[in-house]
């Protein structure tokens, strides 16, 4: 299946939270950073999701925040440190691809945001993803 989603990262399923409609799936993605995905239970079941699962996570690109660095006091447990590889602005909106440890994302933002945050090549960021946005596959 082709998928517009850029931002997939192959992991492993290091453990699976089950509740009545929602699950939590913790994944070790290739690179050795954690994240957790929140699906639901019946695609958990469906799926077959267990611990030691190979998984890609998604992400839109929309998805995706950025900040200069760690942030504490927010609900955002997945913060995936990384350096910014390239930056493309238009008008309104710009596009920044991120390299962190096992792979690349890819994060839609205002160019305002690109120029506050005076993200270039090189820049060190910490991506930003809620689990309700990471999806899994296969």
């Amino acid at each position: 299946m082709s998928l517009s989603i850029r931002n997939q990262i192959p992991g492993t399923i290091t453990s699976v939270t089950a509740g009545e409609a929602m699950s939590t799936v913790k994944v070790r993605l290739a690179g050795g950073q954690d994240i957790t995905a929140a699906i639901t239970t019946d695609a958990v079941k469906e799926l077959g999701f267990a611990e030691g699962t190979s998984v890609k996570a998604l992400v839109k690109s929309t998805e995706v925040s950025l900040a200069t660095g760690p942030v504490e006091g927010i609900s955002i447990r997945n913060q995936l440190a990384g350096t910014v590889t390239d930056v493309v602005t238009g008008g309104a909106m710009g596009s920044v691809k991120v390299s962190v440890e096992g792979g690349e994302l890819t994060a839609a933002i205002t160019k305002d945001a690109v120029e506050a945050l005076d993200l270039t090549a090189g820049s060190s960021v910490v991506a930003l993803i809620k689990s309700t946005e990471i999806s899994l596959s296969v």
